[in-house]
């Protein structure tokens, strides 16, 4: 059995996708303590038992060092009779919130340097593979006097000093410059689409690729399904939806990828089967409260229709609000009109944008989501996606669906969080969101299986 680490392991996406190819996971850590509650919750559920077959260290990767993996591997109880054997494959996702696109990028942000932590591990443990994962803004972030890995002998005597790289150096560059002075050849790195994969989202990741000097080169996996076969947002969640004459009436039958979340994919390491999830007892269902008015606010929205989208439709061919009862009082209590009124104001085109800014609020960035198209990117705050079906957000489950984890991987932890909690906490929603998706990593590992 090939054997691997996953460090900044996070929930376990990448852990999921390793197991599913068949690697065993010996070592693992992240930092956070909200995410150890739910991998080691899922590891144990999978008979992965904490001493004895596997170790998860909450950890920075700061303190984390070679030795000490070697030694909690070489401790466990699998190995009390049998020679330890070498690492095939060590994955990783160091922090992405200073590479990413989706906010201000910081050049000085100290998580950007968690990948050249990453690259000390490596150098320690030397596995025969590695892969790093991470978000696109990854292949073009600049260093500003970045400098290089220090390199020692085993007596601790400095061999040779970590280069600083010229300002303006790309992370894919130092990165390989890198790994290439501790003995590995890479890949050139690639972004590859979820949705390529089995998986129903459009999420691209970069995957760079690493490999000893004296070992065969992998190759990137080539997609699984065509784009027009790539599955949808129905497929994966349309028997969630509440209403169940609403859910008869979208779909009546289960999709096979829906099949396949409630038997499970990853195999369970005491009986080498998936682990089924009862529909009765599925996790992760519940929805934030919303209070009347956000409730009437997720109703006007069409299917797949952006906030800019909904104001742009209710200038120029105007909207009936009859029956939201809510909304119209606010909408009479803001702008000093009857009920009537306010209901023809909207009823006509070219309503004005402060009575839209009533409305819908004036920093409105809420889409209702498209069903027949792969969901967007799932984030970490999802609370302004609107379920295609039903005029409410969409659930932990949901997310979890569209990322392509089982059903019986259960996320525990509060659901969400907010204000300056955001900055250490990962409540269930944030695990998922930061997730790589399983069937994404399983389609990775698989290539590292081919030339092992």
């Amino acid at each position: 059995m090939p054997y691997a680490i996953d460090l900044f392991c996070g929930a376990g996406g990448c852990s999921e996708g390793l197991i599913q190819a068949g690697f065993h996971i010996l070592f693992s850590s992240d930092i956070s303590e909200m995410v150890e509650v739910t991998y080691k919750n899922r590891h144990a559920q999978l008979g992965l038992i904490q001493g004895q077959n596997t170790w998860f260290e909450r950890a920075d990767i700061k303190n984390l060092h070679g030795n000490f993996i070697n030694q909690k591997i070489s401790e466990l109880g699998i190995f009390h009779e049998q020679e330890v054997p070498e690492i095939d494959l060590m994955i990783g996702g160091p922090s992405c919130q200073g590479f990413s696109r989706a906010g201000r990028r910081d050049k000085e942000d100290p998580r950007n340097l968690l990948f050249g932590e990453y690259v000390r591990v490596i150098n320690e443990v030397m596995p025969k593979y590695i892969v790093l994962e991470n978000v696109e803004g990854f292949m073009d972030m600049q260093f500003l006097g970045y400098k290089g890995l220090d390199l020692y002998d085993e007596n601790g005597n400095l061999v040779e000093g970590g280069p600083v790289y010229p300002d303006g150096s790309v992370t894919p560059a130092i990165l390989k410059s890198e790994l290439n002075r501790i003995g590995y050849d890479t890949l050139e790195p690639r972004i590859l689409n979820a949705a390529d994969y089995g998986v129903p989202q459009r999420r691209n990741r970069v995957i760079f690729i690493g490999y000893r000097r004296e070992l065969p080169a992998p190759s990137y996996p080539e997609p699984t399904v065509t784009p027009e076969k790539q599955l949808k947002l129905k497929d994966a969640i349309s028997d969630l939806v509440n209403d169940k004459k609403l859910k008869n009436k979208i779909s009546k039958n289960l999709s096979d990828f829906q099949k396949e979340s409630r038997a499970g994919r990853t195999p369970s390491l005491s009986t080498g089967k998936p682990i089924p999830c009862d529909r009765g007892h599925l996790k992760n269902l519940e929805l934030p409260k919303a209070t009347d008015i956000v409730l009437e606010r997720f109703d006007l929205f069409n299917e797949g229709e952006s906030s800019s989208m909904l104001r742009k439709r209710i200038k120029e061919y105007g909207i009936d609000i009859s029956g939201k009862n809510s909304l119209i009082q606010l909408c009479c209590d803001s702008l000093g009109m009857q009920s009537n009124d306010v209901i023809e104001l909207f009823k006509r085109t070219n309503a004005s944008d402060d009575a839209i800014d009533v409305l819908l609020t004036k920093k409105n960035i809420r889409k209702r989501l498209n069903s027949i198209e792969p969901s967007p990117t799932v984030v970490t705050l999802p609370d302004d996606y609107i379920n295609p079906w039903e005029a409410r957000t969409i659930s932990v489950r949901e997310m979890a669906r569209c990322q392509s984890f089982d059903d019986s991987f259960e996320f525990l932890g509060k659901r969400t969080t907010g204000g300056l909690k955001r900055r250490t906490e990962v409540p269930q929603c944030t695990q998922v969101g930061n997730a790589v998706p399983p069937l994404l990593a399983k389609a990775v590992a698989l290539e590292i299986i081919k030339v092992l």
